[in-house]
């Protein structure tokens, strides 16, 4: 495994993250899909002998299931110290009017489950996963910053916005000297790659870590087109629908050249598109999701896997500019 430093920090993470929604109770929130604790804890664990160190979770994953998953098992798995958790706050846990989003009173409550749901006393990293646009982006900033001086987040980062209000909290953490973003997780894949535009060299510019969510498009990047119906979760997964369908006939381009490549390779299509992804400099760790042990085996591989200045080439070129996705 290769360890490198999260963004700016001197904490050192994996190269590969596990997204840990797949985790949780199928009962809880809006993904039917996902493995009850029994099925998700032998994930955690091989990750763990794989030597990935860092998890990512978040509040609104099966309404707080996940949360609890994970801490479960890094206790019973791990020494805390030895793990980086990353969890997120912004969506909607309860419905009441303060049950969602970045205000003071949010996160400061929402902060406190996550630690008791994952039995930690802190967190190695503490994200808001949309923009809210109903509270001062200073208000979030402020209560973020408070939340690092009590020792309960080591680092904060942020998840899927424009670059623009990107740019506008990083200054404004500058301004007034407040705990800053060390880390961005956009929606990034080959299939969807308008962060290119401005966020990722936003955050190479300014020393920021990046942590690709989805970096095999839900799945879609794993398997030939034809295939792409045929799993659960793709007959199931309406937020996956929404990111993808409207580009459906653009992005078979895409997944058939990655299959070429994959066979002369003679390696699966998920490590070459995560091989891909490694590949581009603004990358921290992608984060990824398995529900079959191959899953992790592949991400593991594709750290390994060089590929050339061509076959990157051939990767890139079926690609057409796609509508903002992923900001919701």
């Amino acid at each position: 495994m290769d360890y490198v430093n999260l963004g700016k920090t001197g904490t050192k993470v994996s190269r590969i993250c596990l997204g840990c929604m797949s985790y949780g109770n199928p009962e809880r929130g809006a993904h039917r899909w996902v493995l009850n604790e029994e099925q998700g804890r032998p994930f955690i664990k091989q990750a763990l002998d794989l030597g990935i160190n860092f998890f990512d979770t978040a509040n609104v994953y099966s309404i707080g299931a996940s949360e609890e998953v994970l801490g479960r098992a890094i206790r019973d798995f791990a020494r805390r110290e030895d793990v980086v958790i990353a969890s997120k706050v912004h969506g909607q846990m309860r419905d009441t009017p303060n049950g969602k989003g970045l205000s003071r009173k949010a996160i400061m409550y929402e902060a406190e489950q996550s630690l008791r749901r994952l039995g930690t006393d802190y967190l190695d990293l503490y994200q808001t996963h949309r923009w809210d646009y109903e509270t001062p982006i200073e208000e979030t900033l402020e209560a973020l910053h408070d939340l690092v001086k009590a020792g309960k987040v080591l680092h904060i980062g942020a998840s899927s916005m424009y670059a623009w209000q990107f740019a506008k909290a990083l200054y404004l953490s500058d301004l007034h000297g407040w705990a800053r973003f060390v880390t961005m997780q956009p929606h990034y894949n080959l299939l969807y790659r308008e962060e290119e535009r401005e966020m990722l060299k936003l955050c190479m510019a300014e020393g920021i870590g990046v942590l690709p969510w989805s970096p095999l498009a839900r799945g879609r990047l794993a398997r030939p087109w034809t295939e792409e119906a045929s799993t659960g979760r793709a007959q199931t997964d309406e937020y996956g629908k929404k990111l993808y369908a409207a580009t459906a006939e653009a992005d078979r381009a895409v997944i058939d050249r990655l299959g070429e490549i994959s066979e002369v390779r003679g390696v699966s299509r998920a490590q070459i598109a995560l091989a891909w992804m490694l590949h581009q400099p603004a990358v921290t760790a992608p984060i990824v999701g398995a529900t079959k042990s191959h899953h992790l085996d592949d991400a593991i591989a594709s750290l390994a896997l060089k590929l050339t200045d061509e076959e990157i080439k051939l990767l890139e070129a079926p690609y057409v500019p796609h509508a903002v996705a992923g900001f919701e």
